[in-house]
């Protein structure tokens, strides 16, 4: 899969060409146009059992499909080498080629979330991942040793090399591992940070809030 962007930072689009027959994962909702013959079938549910995945293949001749995040903001794409994998915002993916997994008991998340199901999902394999920020994209590169810390609601993805540890912004403020409420990430180099630009919860509010949700 080659992937082509357009409309950037403020309201990217990412167009994914596929080969002939190459199937290609991507969220049910994001797609906005497709060349004729492309086959959509969902990939899995939610847990109330509307689908949020889909698988699209291409047919004989190949074909393209056009995607685009709920929010205004940029799409990036990341080339995973079967190596290592990278840790992302849950529900911040758009698509990706059938060679990337999600490891929903990636070992790694342990000390961070313990037994709860947390805010960030692991992905990894050979292939394009494309992700969709809110607002503006930030690459934060860190040297050996070198430490940001980030507001959870900020963060888009790190590669899995970066050092990361999650803590309390305060005792007395409500803290959820679930959602980042009330907690911080501190990271430590060598590795990469991704940083969107808007608050992705705040702008799904405000903007369900005045009519403009998806």
């Amino acid at each position: 899969m080659q992937v082509r962007t357009r409309h950037t930072p403020a309201f990217g689009v990412a167009r994914l060409l596929l080969a002939p027959g190459e199937a290609v994962q991507a969220d049910y909702g994001a797609m906005l146009a497709s060349s004729f013959g492309i086959a959509v079938a969902p990939a899995r549910a939610s847990s109330r059992g509307k689908p949020r995945r889909a698988v699209f293949t291409a047919p004989a001749e190949g074909g393209w499909v056009d995607v685009a995040p709920a929010l205004p903001g940029d799409v990036h794409t990341i080339e995973l080498d079967g190596m290592g994998g990278w840790c992302v915002a849950r529900g911040s993916w758009l698509a990706a080629t059938a060679t990337v997994r999600t490891d929903a008991q990636w070992p790694g998340f342990r000390g961070l979330f313990g037994a709860d199901v947390g805010f960030l999902e692991h992905l990894s394999g050979d292939g394009a991942l494309v992700l969709a920020c809110c607002g503006s994209l930030d690459v934060l590169p860190l040297e050996t040793g070198e430490l940001v810390t980030v507001d959870p609601s900020y963060l888009l993805a790190y590669s899995e090399q970066t050092q990361c540890r999650l803590r309390a912004v305060s005792p007395q403020l409500p803290q959820s591992v679930r959602t980042g409420e009330g907690l911080l990430l501190d990271f430590a180099g060598p590795g990469q940070l991704l940083v969107q630009t808007r608050n992705a919860r705040t702008m799904a509010s405000w903007l369900g809030g005045n009519g403009g949700g998806r």
